[in-house]
């Protein structure tokens, strides 16, 4: 599917549509196929728009397209740089995945940053608890670092805990990832992922169906749910409790005939047992790559090399020889002084190593990606000691 280059008059209703509330992708779509463009849909009116059996209200809006929001889109988009770039994929562009395009609810147009063809490649989804255990980030960041090492694109949500530790996983192996956020892509949510998301925007991408300037809300994650199943062949879950938006995640794969993984653990462990309910429910048990590459084999050519020595590939398994690297400068070894054995909040790890938090946050997030150090949430550090 080749479309028609954009043209910026086109691209202007495009953004003035996406901008209507309340109006969504279903109705966004109805409308269009309808009136065949957004500058068809809003000529047409009151009595056209009355004649598809739209809600007054919604007929209001339509009538008031928020052009100024519309500018504010455009010079977003027009902030692209050849090291991030930005823009609007419509989805009758050839870029827009396929299999996105056939879900429920698809989206009519993705905001981007970064590289939009990695919507193209194969992707695994990998979610689960924001307040992740320390092993379910370790075994978060292994199994990405392996699919992405085996070609697989990492896709997740830019949450904390195993959002975040999939995505570092995937970018310490030099592998793809891609970030689904449910806000528009001039902030970062949560904030304290800002480094995380430009490292991302640089190597990987940044998608979201939300215009710039739309916050956070809670009710935009659920929806963005529909998006990482629906990008990805499968979706793998590590730790997620009974009821948790990691499971709306994995039901949503479900109905849409995607494979679902989830990694089993301790019967104490609360975060576990929303990974055993889905094993009950019937998806697959997983203990390391091999059991994800195994099932999704006819959908992939993914080469079945077996893991470099020393990669993680198995729970509990040791760590990546990257990971265990000496750090690299002496502020990285003197935040590993200072973290010690305890959990230890930035503010004071910025008073123990008598540095600016800048350099501290650049610092800690080397070692996070290096699996040497874990985040939990309130900016809260700990060091990762592994089994030998």
């Amino acid at each position: 599917m080749t479309p028609e280059p954009v043209t910026p008059e086109v691209l202007r209703f495009w953004l003035a549509l996406l901008r209507v509330p309340t109006l969504g992708p279903s109705r966004g779509a109805a409308l269009l196929q309808r009136f065949g463009t957004p500058e068809s849909i809003f000529a047409a009116g009151m009595s056209g728009w009355r004649s598809c059996g739209i809600s007054e209200t919604l007929c209001d809006l339509l009538g008031q397209p928020d052009w100024a929001g519309v500018d504010d889109d455009l010079r977003w988009i027009e902030s692209a740089t050849p090291i991030s770039p930005r823009g609007l994929l419509l989805r009758d562009d050839a870029r827009y995945p396929q299999s996105l395009r056939e879900i429920a609810q698809a989206p009519l147009a993705l905001f981007y940053r970064g590289h939009a063809e990695l919507l193209q490649t194969p992707q695994l989804a990998i979610v689960g608890a924001r307040a992740a255990s320390a092993q379910g980030v370790e075994n978060a960041q292994a199994f990405a670092a392996e699919a992405a090492r085996r070609g697989l694109t990492i896709t997740s949500g830019l949450a904390l805990g195993i959002d975040a530790a999939a995505h570092r996983g995937a970018l310490a192996a030099q592998g793809a990832t891609i970030a689904v956020c449910g806000n528009g892509l001039d902030r970062v949510y949560p904030a304290r992922n800002k480094d995380l998301a430009h490292a991302i925007a640089e190597r990987g991408l940044l998608i979201s169906e939300f215009a710039p300037g739309v916050p956070p809300k809670p009710e935009n994650f659920p929806r963005r749910n529909r998006i990482i199943s629906g990008l990805s062949l499968g979706v793998l879950v590590i730790e997620a409790a009974r009821e948790s938006g990691s499971l709306i995640t994995a039901r949503l794969a479900a109905e849409q005939g995607r494979e679902v993984f989830a990694i089993p653990g301790s019967i104490h462990n609360p975060l576990a047992r929303g990974c055993h309910a889905l094993i009950r429910e019937g998806a697959r048990l997983t203990e390391n790559v091999d059991d994800i590459l195994a099932e999704l084999a006819p959908q992939l050519r993914v080469a079945a090399a077996p893991p470099e020595p020393g990669v993680a590939t198995v729970i509990d398994s040791a760590a990546s020889g990257a990971a265990t690297n000496a750090p690299q400068d002496d502020l990285q070894r003197r935040l590993l002084e200072a973290l010690g054995h305890e959990l230890v909040s930035l503010e004071h790890l910025v008073e123990r190593v008598n540095a600016p938090v800048e350099q501290v946050g650049a610092a800690l997030l080397t070692l996070e990606l290096e699996g040497q150090v874990v985040a939990s949430a309130g900016d809260v550090f700990s060091r990762l000691h592994r089994r030998n």
